[in-house]
């Protein structure tokens, strides 16, 4: 059901250095009046929602305010190993979930929002 997620960020260039890193993807930067948002990338051949970091003055980072975002890895431990060589925090390490619906953990990013990976292995 979801279709698009936004997350603030308070230093766009950091914010991508920071999702670039950790996710192995290329992030396209865009400024729609105002809105500074960095697309992720978009394939629809895959499942799941895709989204933008977000800066703009409506948008403030939290640790703990609003949804929690989960992002998708093929295993958590992967993504998990580039947080802090990136300069984030992890706040949960690669932890199983239980009954068989895998893997997740909770880092904080380089704008101070608390962002989930969740993995099957």
């Amino acid at each position: 059901m979801v279709g698009w997620f936004e997350i603030p960020v308070s230093n766009m260039d950091r914010a991508k250095k920071f999702y670039e890193s950790v996710f192995d993807i290329k992030i396209g930067i865009h400024n729609l009046g105002g809105f500074i948002m960095g697309w992720f990338p978009m394939d629809s051949e895959k499942s799941g929602a895709t989204g933008s970091l977000v800066q703009h003055e409506m948008y403030k980072p939290s640790l703990t305010d609003g949804p929690l975002i989960y992002f998708s890895c093929k295993d958590v431990a992967n993504e998990l190993s580039r947080v802090e060589p990136s300069g984030g925090t992890i706040m949960q390490a690669k932890t199983e979930i239980g009954g068989g619906h895998g893997y997740m953990a909770l880092m904080k990013d380089t704008e101070g929002n608390r962002i989930a990976l969740h993995s099957n292995k």
